[in-house]
């Protein structure tokens, strides 16, 4: 389409759409049957397989969120990294995947991302998975196959998730999950844990009552069981001690 940027030595394959406004920087390469829709960006050597849908406004190959203190401020460090797309895979609209450190950040062929997700550098996703509006992963995070994570979640830096694991929505996820694993919550645990203490908030008003109930049935018993404090007149331990 007009007004579409193709750079130096991008490769194109056969029956690839690209729309006006997108940006293909130099190096790149697309595989057959791919569609760029407008204003998309592929940075410098972004790899993208074969049939991949990017929308509107995804940015694919940015620099990652790397800073390290030197001579006390924050300097961005080298971000000489690329991204890799699988085959089959669908970015959503303003969708942002950040290239790797040195290596590639990857996604895995059948994998669909939603709009507004965030894949930070050096992670690799596995192959379909799932992964659902407002998403952020963090760096150097790694997934199965067949993973689902639902709306809002967070992931921790340097975590892996497991074949088939579900992040239920707004999950904050720190630790690894095993395959073939629900997990819900901040933090996030096992699904039926967290089915188990929601169970429990929900009872807290009627348990606090019972508490308050037990409280004074308890302080009664305790009065009741309190030893005799009746004096003895004077005149009858004299009596006693004759």
């Amino acid at each position: 389409y007009p007004q579409a940027f193709i750079g130096p030595k991008v490769e194109i394959g056969s029956d690839v759409t690209i729309h006006s406004g997108a940006r293909i920087m130099a190096g790149s390469r697309i595989g057959d049957g791919s569609v760029i829709w407008p204003n998309a960006v592929l940075y410098e050597r972004t790899v993208i397989g074969q049939r991949v849908v990017i929308h509107s406004g995804a940015v694919i190959g940015a620099y990652g969120f790397g800073y390290g203190v030197v001579d006390a401020r924050y300097r961005l460090s080298a971000q000489l990294g690329w991204v890799e797309i699988g085959s089959d895979v669908e970015i959503g609209a303003n969708t942002t995947i950040d290239r790797g450190t040195y290596g590639p950040t990857v996604i895995g062929e059948g994998t669909k991302l939603d709009n507004l997700v965030m894949i930070a550098h050096n992670c690799r996703l596995g192959r379909h998975n799932l992964i659902c509006s407002q998403v952020g992963v963090a760096g150097s995070t790694t997934t199965g196959d067949w993973v689902v994570m639902a709306g809002q979640c967070g992931v921790r830096d340097h975590v892996h998730i497991g074949d088939g694991a579900v992040l239920g929505a707004r999950s904050g996820v720190s630790n690894d999950v095993p395959p073939r694993t629900s997990v819900l919550g901040e933090p996030a645990i096992e699904l039926r844990d967290r089915k188990l203490q929601l169970a429990t908030i929900s009872r807290l008003p009627e348990m606090r009552k019972d508490l308050k109930k037990l409280t004074a049935r308890l302080e009664a018993l305790e009065s009741a069981c309190e030893p005799s404090t009746v004096s003895v007149p004077a005149h009858t331990r004299d009596a006693n001690a004759a």
